[in-house]
C-alpha cells in the first residue's frame, strides 16, 4: 500500500530569533490520517504548528506541506499552498464585530470568485456541517466556548481544505462538548477526506481520534517518542512518555531525571 506524505519535516529546528525551542525534528503526516503533536506545557507544540503553516520560518531544516516549501517558495506559491489548508485556533479567533455567518464568509470573499449569493450559501452549508446554522446571525460574544470553536472550524472549512490544523481544540470544554467535537473531527476525516493535525494534551481525545503522534520534550529539545498513542501508553521505552499518557504525575526533578 502506497502512503502519501502530505507533510514532511526534515531536520527542523524551531524557535524565536537566536533562541532554539526544538531541534532535530523529523516526522511526516500521511494523507487521510489524524496526527497529534503532544508534549508537556511549554514544550513548543504550538510553535511547531505555526512553523508548519508558515507563520514562522524554521531556524533550520526543511518543511514540505502539500508538496511545497512554505519557507522558501515565492509569495504567490506560498499563498496558493496556504489556501489548500485550514487552521483553527484555541479561542476560535473570530472577529467580534462580525456575525458568525460573516466570519465564515471572510475567506470566501478574499480567496474566491464566488458571487455574494454563492458565498452566503457556501458559508451556511459549513455552519450546518458543524451544527450552527441556527446561530448564523449571532455575534461571537453570544456563543459558548464550544460553539466558538465550532464556528472557527466552519470558517476553516469554508474553502474545502484538504488539510486541517487544530490548536488545542478541546481546551476549556466540558467533557460532553469535547466528545461532541471529537466526533465532528472524525466525521470530517471520514466524510470530507481531510487530513488533520492536532496540537493537544487532552488524553480522551488522543485515544479516541488520533492515529499517530509525536511527543515533544522541552528538556531534550526534541522528539521523545512517536507512534500509535495507545501502544506508546504501554510499550514506550521512555518512562516519562508512559506516565504522560497514563496521567501519572511526577515531580519536576523526576521529569528531568527521566529525560536526561
Amino acid at each position: 500500500m502506497n502512503v502519501e506524505k502530505i507533510i514532511d519535516i526534515q531536520n527542523v529546528a524551531v524557535g524565536y530569533g537566536k533562541r532554539t525551542v526544538l531541534e532535530n525534528l523529523n516526522f511526516s503526516v500521511n494523507r487521510g490520517e489524524i496526527f497529534g503533536i503532544l508534549g508537556g506545557s511549554g514544550c513548543g507544540k504550538s510553535t511547531v504548528l505555526k512553523t508548519i503553516i508558515g507563520l514562522y520560518k524554521p531556524l533550520k531544516g526543511k518543511i514540505e506541506v502539500l508538496g511545497g516549501n512554505l519557507a522558501a517558495c515565492k509569495e504567490a506559491e506560498r499563498r496558493r499552498l496556504m489556501q489548500r489548508f485550514g487552521v483553527t485556533y484555541q479561542g476560535g479567533a473570530l472577529l467580534g464585530a462580525l456575525t458568525v455567518l460573516e466570519n465564515v464568509e471572510l475567506p470566501l470573499e478574499e480567496f474566491s470568485n464566488l458571487s455574494k449569493a454563492e458565498i452566503r450559501q457556501t458559508a451556511m452549508s459549513k455552519l450546518e456541517l458543524v451544527g450552527l446554522a441556527d446561530f448564523a446571525d449571532f455575534m461571537p460574544g453570544e456563543l459558548s466556548g464550544g460553539m466558538m470553536k465550532r464556528a472557527g472550524l466552519a470558517r476553516a472549512l469554508a474553502r474545502n481544505p484538504e488539510l486541517l490544523f487544530f490548536d488545542e481544540p478541546s481546551a476549556g470544554l466540558d467533557p460532553i462538548t469535547a466528545a461532541e467535537l471529537d466526533k465532528l473531527i472524525l466525521s470530517l476525516r471520514d466524510t470530507q477526506k481531510s487530513t488533520i493535525v492536532i496540537v493537544t494534551h487532552e488524553l480522551e481525545s488522543i485515544f479516541s481520534i488520533i492515529d499517530r503522534v509525536v511527543i515533544l520534550d522541552k528538556v531534550t529539545k526534541g522528539i521523545l517518542d512517536s507512534g500509535d498513542p495507545r501502544k506508546l501508553r504501554v510499550e514506550s521505552d521512555h518512562e516519562w512518555v508512559r506516565r504522560f499518557l497514563n496521567r501519572d504525575g511526577m515531580t519536576l526533578l523526576e521529569q528531568q531525571q527521566n529525560r536526561s
